[in-house]
């Protein structure tokens, strides 16, 4: 017979098993809760509305901001504030004092504080800052700087593998086939007749218009700011001119230095031989470039090696004079060989030690 105290440890153990299984989730350690401050800061930084700069803030290079642009911008932006979950009634200024408290931010204050020689005032973003001994939020004339690395999306990080590539590339250019040296070059000096073709094309609109019209109209109004995004950037209508309206005498003085700087131009022009001479300098250049081989360079150094005469060590010294004798033989010489002046000279000297002979 089975003795049925086996059977009852077996269910006592399936349910202490089970048991503890089910009190397993309880003792794990829950992760812990991001800071929301932390988030909306990060939220903050990334977005585009918040006008920062770049400076140097002692030898470290920070993104900050200064102090009313961070109010104005919680004021606009006021679903930022969700964020901050029960605190999203602060104001503020009471945000930036607790970004302070938990070193997300830092107060910094600008290294020059006295207005240059030609200058009415102190720049808006200084390039230099140093810390401030005073931590406390303050809207005049207050810079923070962000104290905790941005977040890198991936395809920075990507892109971060791909310069390397990129470097070794450009350095293995002379060793590209024909055809690929062609198609790079063709596509680099098209690309840069782009660039120049659209500044100067929007130069001369914004010169015209403001000439004849008085007003200012850029095409392609971001297409040199440093901050701008890809979609700002390729912005092809300019927004309104809210600028005063230049004075006439303004507008007839550039409008006669202009006229004065195309005709000296075209007087000083250089002419069809020039542009021919330097269009060929520069077809020589481009081809020596691009008709570069590994082999050619090879070739060229095996050419440029000296000649080396290897003697036996068992050569008489008659033999050596003999050689010499064999070398240096003027039957072997040809007269064109010789310079002009440096007969001239032998046979003046054959002159000069004749003439006390024959005297």
């Amino acid at each position: 017979m089975k003795k049925p105290g086996g059977a009852e440890k077996k269910k006592v153990r399936r349910s202490q098993s089970l048991q503890s299984n089910t009190d397993t989730p309880r003792f794990q350690k829950q992760a812990a809760p991001k800071d929301v401050f932390q988030v909306f800061a990060e939220k903050a930084r990334d977005h585009k509305d918040l006008v920062s700069r770049w400076a140097v803030l002692q030898e470290t290079r920070v993104e900050y901001f200064r102090g009313k642009d961070f109010v104005s911008f919680v004021r606009n932006h006021l679903e930022l504030k969700d964020i901050l979950e029960s605190d999203r009634s602060l104001e503020a200024e009471d945000i930036a004092n607790i970004l302070l408290k938990k070193n997300l931010l830092v107060r910094c204050d600008r290294v020059v504080k006295t207005v240059r020689p030609g200058k009415k005032k102190l720049s808006t973003f200084p390039a230099h800052l140093e810390i401030y001994h005073d931590q406390v939020f303050s809207e005049n004339d207050a810079f923070f700087a962000w104290t905790f690395v941005k977040r890198r999306p991936l395809w920075q990080t990507l892109l971060s593998f791909c310069w390397p590539v990129l470097t070794l590339a450009i350095c293995l250019f002379p060793v590209y086939p024909h055809q690929v040296k062609l198609l790079i070059l063709y596509s680099c000096a098209g690309l840069l007749l782009l660039i120049l073709c659209v500044l100067l094309l929007r130069g001369l609109v914004f010169g015209a218009l403001w000439i004849l019209l008085g007003k200012r109209f850029w095409l392609f109004p971001n297409i040199l700011a440093e901050e701008a995004t890809l979609k700002e950037l390729f912005q092809f209508w300019p927004q309104k001119d809210e600028g005063e309206r230049p004075k006439w005498t303004a507008r007839l003085f550039y409008a006669i230095a202009g006229v004065v700087l195309i005709s000296l131009l075209r007087h000083h022009a250089p002419d069809e031989a020039a542009r021919a001479r330097y269009q060929k300098r520069v077809s020589n250049i481009i081809d020596d470039v691009l008709e570069w081989s590994p082999s050619l360079a090879l070739s060229g150094m095996i050419e440029k090696q000296p000649v080396v005469n290897i003697t036996e060590p068992n050569d008489n010294v008659t033999d050596n004079k003999s050689s010499d004798e064999k070398l240096f033989s003027s039957g072997d010489l040809d007269d064109e060989t010789i310079p002009n002046e440096e007969v001239d000279e032998v046979t003046e000297n054959t002159e000069d030690s004749d003439h006390p002979q024959n005297i």
